[in-house]
């Protein structure tokens, strides 16, 4: 076992046995929907030390999701292991893999940036064009088109992307080239401050009403305008971008008290953060047992409280005030050593040492002919990769939203002389 995998365990260990926030029963678990966020109870359960061998027993037959998390706490608690892996047998227990298409044209799309540093314009012209074709999603779609002008300089291909109903930053740039607005995008106000039946901060309320949503012939629009809140703006949000399939671009503002006395830079970079991480919804939790909004791991989560000299309670992070103050914290230290939103995105998706050796690369963010995209696209993290990507193109439209005007091409070419 390596080094960095036993101190992550370590971490968890040492949180787990400092957990002091709500404690959760056998019965209450039990009548948990089957779900990550259930799970997440689960592991608390068995990493509380009052808890027995028996009972870490009965809790462990519930498991949605067996991870490194509940694996080690089942492990110290009982002396015996458990496989990892999802244990859900329904067909929505886990999400589908990515279409042979969508993966085909991954695939067309990567050689078409080996032809490129290659300096086989010709073969990539020709990936890139495969890759348009094969696309089922209009953001791959936009990446191939737009790297089809880079390597051909035909200003037909931008012409087709300011048409793009897709907010990337492939449309925006391009819509920079010719000097348009940026496409109009879904920003929903509602006056009504709560709704008095449900908490933001629970993340069982949180799966209940996921169950709603993704019912087979769910009225979504009658959902969606039971969250019309201030409070739950994220949730009517999110019921409303899925009842769209995506294709309305909503970019909400919430928990504005929260965040109106930080500069607006700062804030933009917590929404377009918080955006990509869980569509704001407070009481999100990843299978790796991030939490709340900001997606904060529970080590961070232990780490910053110790700086802030706080109590420890993991529960805190389902509360949007807790959620950006601790994301705000941890900005201030990533700031210290990059600055600019899209290596912000890396550090905080991949870690700062990942960060810190992407950008001593000789080749990596350099002026070139196809620079700074060529460098975006020649990562090796793909999960950092990507997000990078989204959480920058959310920084330009939410600059832009709190009265900052920010265009994507400036903010790219940033990249190169700022370096």
């Amino acid at each position: 076992m390596n080094i960095k995998k036993l101190l992550t365990i370590f971490a968890f260990l040492l949180i787990a046995s400092q957990l002091n926030a709500k404690t959760v029963s056998l019965n209450d678990i039990a009548n948990m929907p089957a779900s990550i966020e259930k799970d997440f109870y689960i592991w608390k359960f068995i990493s509380n030390s009052d808890t027995t061998i028996d009972d870490a027993n009965i809790a462990i037959s519930q498991v949605y999701n067996v991870n490194g998390s509940i694996s080690k706490a089942y492990s110290v608690k009982t002396g015996s292991t458990i496989k990892q892996g999802i244990k859900c047998t329904t067909p929505d227990c886990v999400p589908p893999p990515p279409s042979k298409t969508t993966q085909e044209a991954k695939k067309y799309f990567g050689a078409g940036i080996k032809a490129v540093i290659a300096n086989d314009l010709e073969n990539a012209k020709n990936y890139f064009a495969y890759t348009k074709q094969l696309a089922d999603r209009p953001f791959a779609k936009d990446q191939a088109t737009f790297w089809l002008f880079l390597v051909t300089k035909d200003q037909n291909y931008i012409n087709e992307l300011i048409l793009s109903k897709d907010i990337n930053i492939y449309s925006l740039v391009a819509n920079d080239m010719i000097g348009n607005k940026y496409p109009s995008i879904l920003n929903p106000i509602y006056n009504q401050n709560s709704k008095n039946d449900f908490d933001i901060k629970d993340p069982i309320q949180w799966v209940r009403l996921k169950e709603k949503l993704y019912k087979p012939n769910a009225d979504l629009n009658a959902l969606a305008k039971e969250y019309e809140t201030t409070d739950t703006l994220a949730h009517n949000t999110f019921i409303k971008a899925y009842a769209s399939g995506y294709a309305e671009n909503y970019f909400p503002l919430p928990y504005r008290q929260q965040m109106e006395n930080m500069p607006l830079a700062r804030q933009a970079l917590i929404y377009s953060i918080a955006r990509q991480e869980s569509r704001f919804v407070p009481a999100s939790i990843s299978r790796a047992y991030a939490l709340g909004m900001m997606q904060i791991m529970p080590f961070l989560v232990k780490h910053i409280a110790s700086e802030k000299g706080e109590e420890l309670e993991l529960d805190k992070m389902f509360d949007p005030q807790y959620a950006i103050s601790y994301a705000d914290h941890h900005l201030n230290w990533l700031n210290r050593t990059v600055q600019h939103p899209l290596f912000v995105a890396y550090a905080y998706n991949a870690g700062i040492g990942y960060t810190r050796g992407l950008l001593k690369k000789p080749e990596m963010f350099r002026s070139g002919e196809f620079e700074p995209y060529l460098s975006m696209e020649r990562m090796e993290n793909a999960e950092a990769r990507e997000y990078g990507k989204k959480v920058l193109t959310n920084y330009v439209i939410y600059s832009n939203l709190l009265g900052q005007p920010t265009r994507m091409q400036s903010m790219l070419n940033q990249l190169i002389e700022n370096r």
